[in-house]
C-alpha cells in the first residue's frame, strides 16, 4: 500500500502543471493533498478519476484558502470531513479515511508566518490537536496522520538552523511540541528508517532556494505502534515539482 502526502499549494495550479498525470504514474493507492485553495466544483475531478482515483474534499469556508482532499484507489469504509475542532474545521484542515482497521488522517497545520496573530492561532491549534490525536489513537489503533505540519523538528530538518531559530516553523516551543507529539504514541516514519538523513520537503520561493536545496522538512507521515513494523519505505520525492512542497511517499507491507 502506497500513501502519499503532498501540499499542492493550489490544486488548480498543480493540475495545470501536470499533477493528474503524475498521480497516475505515482502508483499511489492514496494521495492526501493539502492547501487545495478551491471548492469542489472548481477542481477538474474528471481528470483525477481518469487517473484512477475516487476523490473526497474538505475545502475552507474562505474562498481560495487552505482546504484538504483525499484521492484514493481503495474504496473507503468511511470518509470524515472535519475534526470537531470548530475553529479549524472552518479552515478546511482535516479529512479522514477509514479502510478496514486502518485510518488515514490528512491534516494541514496552520502556519504562523503571516504574523503574531496567526502564530497564536497555531499554538492554540497545537494545544488542541495533541489530545485529539491521542484520543483517536485509542479508538483506531492502526492510525497514520499525514500532512503539512508546518514545523521542522530538529536541526537535521532545516538548512540553516541558527539563522531560522526565530522563524515560525522552527521556534523552540513548536519543536518541543513536536517532540511531545512523537513521545505520545506517534512515530516519524521517515526518521524511523533514516535517523540521520538530510532531505527537505519544502523550499521558499525566494532566493532560488529549491535549486540550491535550502529547504525544510515539514511534511510528515506519523504512524502509531501497530503501523511501525509495516513500514517498507519512505521517500521524499524532491524531483516532483508542482508546488513549493514535494510529495512524501510511505510504502507499507500489508
Amino acid at each position: 500500500m502506497r500513501i502519499v502526502t503532498y501540499n499542492v499549494n493550489g490544486i488548480r495550479s498543480a493540475m495545470n502543471k501536470g499533477f493528474a498525470d503524475w498521480a497516475k504514474s505515482s502508483k499511489a493507492d492514496v494521495i492526501c493533498v493539502q492547501e487545495i485553495k478551491a471548492k469542489e466544483d472548481q477542481i477538474d475531478i474528471a481528470a483525477l478519476e481518469k487517473a484512477g482515483y475516487q476523490t473526497h474534499w474538505f475545502p475552507a469556508e474562505k474562498p481560495g484558502y487552505s482546504g484538504v482532499g483525499i484521492l484514493t484507489k481503495i474504496k473507503p469504509d468511511s470518509i470524515l470531513q472535519g475534526s470537531g475542532l470548530t475553529e479549524f474545521d472552518k479552515e478546511g484542515r482535516m479529512i479522514r479515511m477509514d479502510a478496514g482497521d486502518l485510518s488515514i488522517v490528512n491534516w494541514y497545520f496552520p502556519s504562523g508566518t503571516s504574523g503574531e496573530e496567526r502564530q497564536v492561532v497555531k499554538y492554540r491549534f497545537l494545544d488542541q490537536i495533541l489530545p485529539w490525536a491521542v484520543d483517536l489513537a485509542k479508538k483506531r489503533k492502526k492510525l497514520i496522520i499525514v500532512g503539512d505540519y508546518n514545523i521542522a523538528h530538529t536541526e537535521k530538518d532545516i538548512h540553516n538552523a541558527k539563522g531560522n531559530k526565530n522563524t515560525s516553523g522552527f521556534l523552540l516551543p513548536e519543536r518541543e511540541w513536536l517532540s511531545k507529539w512523537f513521545e505520545s504514541g506517534f512515530h516519524d516514519s521517515y526518521r524511523h528508517l533514516y535517523p540521520d538523513k538530510i532531505e527537505y520537503s519544502w523550499w521558499s520561493v525566494r532566493f532560488n532556494s529549491r535549486a540550491s536545496n535550502k529547504g525544510w522538512r515539514i511534511d510528515y507521515q506519523s504512524v502509531t505502534d501497530p503501523v511501525l513494523p509495516l513500514i517498507k519505505e519512505v521517500k521524499i520525492l524532491g524531483e516532483v515539482v508542482h508546488s513549493d512542497h514535494c510529495p512524501v511517499q510511505l510504502d507499507l507491507k500489508l
